[in-house]
């Protein structure tokens, strides 16, 4: 009908202008917006690269500098250690020769003289088997040892753990031994959590490798080179202890020699409520936290003989050992307040 045909042709023509109308907005997108956002696309990813290039430099300055500074450092404390050395070698020459005078002095006065002259020389002989006396044994001295101390470098330290953790792959993948597990913890059948239980518990048998008092237990899995790293959930958790340990660590008793830290078998960070500390062989090192960490991460460098505990949120560095393993070592667990777990 006509008015249908009517209606038809005016919905064509909304749509042409419709569609004009959209023509329209996408020539000026195209004409305007675009080149535009091109130019502010290459402006701001000029300024990024810019601003990559300017810290990235001010990074390898600081870099720069510290390794002037520490490389220094060493050669200064190379010096001192070999001038040490010399002295000494100077001084021990010196003795011999005083004793190898004396030594024929005394030989001679024996020799040539009668009894009458030796009563005669009696003084004489006293003050040199004095002289004599008076050169000392060698002692051992911390001075004539190069002291690794003077690498020791905060920043130096914060930017290789940053790099290792960027470089390695991932964190190992650490399970409990059950057969080391206290009967005051109750192990996951995933062999990753560790929940601490005030009663202890009949069902697990006694075994050589199972701690029998403190609320401990070793890893399946030791370490004897390269480079380790490992992350502990601890936030659920007030007082635990988390490092490694060598595998003569004793199990057995309520003595020092088989709780973490008290002992030379084991290295442990340990929390108990706010207190915060490392401790090896009894020596307790109180760490100032300004927060208790939600994880912690185990960073171990067998070439280096160095251990290093570090917040895995922000790769803080908490505290960082460095002395010599006698032995392949066991990352090692201690919970005395609900749970912890290792992080997968």
């Amino acid at each position: 009908t006509p008015w249908v045909s009517f209606a038809l042709q005016n919905r064509i023509v909304d749509q042409c202008e419709r569609l004009q109308i959209l023509s329209a907005s996408i020539t000026k997108y195209v004409a305007e917006v675009l080149p535009e956002k091109n130019q502010r696309a290459v402006s701001t990813a000029s300024a990024a690269r810019e601003l990559v290039i300017q810290r990235l430099g001010v990074v390898r300055s600081l870099c720069e500098s510290e390794e002037q500074r520490l490389l220094e450092q060493v050669h200064g404390e190379e010096e001192r250690a070999h001038q040490s050395i010399l002295t000494q070698r100077v001084h021990w020459t010196e003795a011999l020769q005083k004793l190898d005078s004396i030594r024929t002095s005394l030989v001679a006065m024996l020799t040539h003289l009668d009894d009458l002259q030796l009563i005669q020389k009696e003084q004489e002989i006293f003050e040199r088997t004095e002289e004599a006396e008076g050169i000392l044994d060698p002692q051992e001295s911390d001075k004539l040892n190069f002291n690794e101390k003077c690498i020791r470098s905060p920043l130096l330290t914060q930017l290789w753990v940053t790099a290792v953790l960027g470089s390695l792959s991932g964190t190992e993948d650490v399970r409990i031994d059950e057969r080391t597990v206290s009967p005051f913890l109750q192990l996951s059948d995933d062999r990753r959590t560790l929940t601490f239980n005030a009663k202890k518990s009949k069902a697990c048998a006694d075994a050589p490798e199972r701690f029998d008092h403190w609320p401990n237990a070793l890893a399946a899995t030791s370490f004897q080179a390269g480079l380790h790293t490992w992350m502990v959930n601890v936030q659920n958790s007030c007082a635990y202890k988390v490092g490694v340990a060598l595998g003569q660590l004793p199990r057995k008793g309520s003595g020092s020699d088989s709780r973490l830290g008290h002992n030379t078998f084991s290295w442990v960070f340990s929390r108990y409520d706010q207190e915060f500390r490392f401790s090896h062989d009894g020596q307790h090192e109180p760490l100032g936290l300004l927060r208790c960490p939600s994880q912690l991460g185990v960073l171990l460098d067998l070439q280096a003989q160095e251990l290093l505990f570090y917040e895995p949120a922000s790769g803080t560095v908490l505290h960082a050992h460095r002395a010599p393993f006698s032995g392949p070592l066991f990352p090692v667990f201690a919970v005395a307040d609900q749970t912890i777990s290792i992080v997968r």
